[in-house]
């Protein structure tokens, strides 16, 4: 990647992708017409501030960004495709429903596997092997989750447009102009991904939580939410590392089983989805000049 690039990234979404320039959001979707539709906003300034370069606690600001732009993000494409873009959702609703997902997933990937680790509690004496037996209760729940989701047809769609994502970041980090010819040459998965950015967590959360006492239980419930920002930071950091050294041999070796995992969360586009990526990295860049040079 040219360092002197500004970072673009982003996420699939409802029939489209969502592309995070230097100022804005853009959400490019194919309605049911066959139209494609775009909406650009300005980023919240709490999330593009110079708190956001202070590591570690730039870590836990990029994950309430991502919740919450990719929250907005889906609330936008769903009402593209349901053909009724004149309802979307107020700041509170998303709130909630960004409560709601956080307590479903904080449920399944962290409550649930530390419940599922309690036979192994006293096992040689510690705390040690109950701990780590979470971890790994937790990383195969994970990886179960993905697996199942993805035979759902409406999912391997956004598994697609997923794909032609990170394939229109890799051209555009090389400097290819965006064809759809030259955003074939690229692969579908991408170091920055949020799936290597899921995966490093659960391995992070194996060393963090095997340092924590078991007792008493309520500590033991408690501790696997109150360090989940700490976790989530220190993940972030890891990738942001792994993004900038993507030739070192040691982060390659690193970064090799979060790009296996995204031969999951990652399927080869059809040309229309190609150019729904195109339009919303080209609309990203096109707006970040106006701004920076209106600013």
């Amino acid at each position: 990647m040219n360092q002197s690039q500004p970072t673009y990234g982003g996420q699939a979404v409802i029939e489209g992708v969502m592309i995070r320039g230097q100022k804005n959001i853009v959400v490019a979707i194919r309605a049911p017409s066959g139209k494609i539709k775009t909406r650009v906003k300005r980023i919240n300034k709490l999330f593009s501030g110079h708190l956001r370069q202070i590591p570690i606690l730039r870590g836990a600001i990029a994950l309430a960004e991502t919740l919450y732009i990719g929250m907005d993000s889906l609330s936008y494409s769903a009402s593209v495709s349901n053909e009724d873009e004149d309802v979307e959702l107020t700041k509170w609703s998303l709130a909630l429903m960004m409560l709601f997902s956080v307590s479903i997933a904080i449920g399944l990937f962290f409550i649930l596997p530390l419940l599922a680790s309690k036979p192994f509690e006293g096992i040689l004496g510690s705390n040690l092997v109950s701990n780590i037996a979470e971890g790994f209760i937790r990383l195969a729940i994970f990886l179960a989750y993905i697996v199942v989701i993805g035979f759902m047809s409406d999912i391997r769609r956004v598994y697609m447009y997923h794909g032609a994502e990170h394939m229109t970041v890799h051209a555009r980090e090389k400097g290819d102009s965006l064809t759809i010819s030259n955003i074939r040459k690229y692969p579908t998965a991408h170091p920055r991904c949020g799936t290597a950015f899921l995966l490093t967590v659960m391995l992070v959360a194996i060393i963090v939580f095997s340092l924590i006492p078991r007792d008493p239980f309520w500590w033991l419930l408690v501790s696997r939410i109150a360090f989940i920002p700490l976790i989530a930071s220190i993940s972030y950091e890891v990738i942001r590392f792994s993004g900038n050294h993507t030739n070192n041999i040691f982060v390659h070796a690193i970064m090799a089983p979060s790009l296996w995992l995204q031969s999951l969360t990652t399927k080869q586009p059809e040309d229309n989805q190609i150019e729904v990526a195109i339009r919303a990295m080209n609309s990203a860049i096109e707006a970040d000049g106006t701004s920076l040079s209106a600013s």
